[in-house]
């Protein structure tokens, strides 16, 4: 039996089942690891798996037993083990990174670090440069040298705001049925984008903090 991992909490990971596409809950079995990958985590997100059923745990009824082979994922460096990494999701399909030029201000080493990345792990991405209805004649400068940079380079810039609506009819032929990873800044508008686009999901959002200008983790 084979499935989609959709969420992954420690070991407990949840699977949309390949077939009838039913969801079911299923542990990660033992030290189960990826050869040549050093990870934290070594089921995410994204992944393929392969399952079997438990008999002695009812509220659990299945393992994941093996990982599918990745054709591409995405990583980072633990935060608590220097020499092991933490790969944020797998067969990702297109990255959208939202960008903002004010309230916060997204800097040009953050988004060059993050397409080198993507690059190197033969994720597409799109970059999304949210907020534009708060945008005055400054941040629509820099805006416009900002996409004259990355366009040119192949990057699709779309210019939008999800708490206004404006701009996401474009978002969707980049991401209808496909795997995406979104990530930005935290208070780039990363779990607004999400509420616009998937009505219903009601991800809570957060104030920009006044003293210090930036976001505050809240998804």
């Amino acid at each position: 039996m084979t499935g989609l991992v959709l969420r992954c909490v420690g070991n407990l990971c949840r699977v949309l089942l390949d077939g009838d596409g039913g969801e079911c809950d299923a542990l990660v079995k033992g030290n189960l690891r990826l050869k040549g990958i050093r990870s934290t985590n070594p089921v995410v997100v994204g992944d393929r798996v392969e399952l079997q059923p438990t008999r002695e745990d009812l509220e659990h009824p299945y393992y994941i037993t093996a990982i599918c082979p990745r054709r591409n994922y995405i990583i980072r460096k633990a935060s608590n083990l220097s020499k092991e990494s933490h790969i944020l999701a797998a067969n990702i399909d297109v990255a959208l990174l939202v960008v903002t030029m004010i309230q916060p201000e997204t800097s040009f080493t953050f988004v060059d670090r993050f397409l080198a990345t993507a690059e190197a792990y033969d994720i597409p991405v799109v970059l999304l440069f949210n907020k534009i209805d708060l945008y005055g004649e400054e941040e629509n400068r820099r805006l416009a040298e900002w996409q004259s940079i990355y366009a040119p380079l192949g990057y699709p810039t779309l210019s939008i705001s999800a708490t206004e609506g404006i701009g996401l009819e474009e978002v969707w032929p980049h991401i209808a049925g496909r795997i995406v990873l979104l990530s930005g800044h935290s208070g780039v508008g990363k779990s607004s984008l999400i509420n616009a686009l998937l009505p219903g999901s009601s991800l809570r959002t957060h104030s920009i903090s006044l003293a210090h200008g930036t976001g505050m983790h809240t998804t």
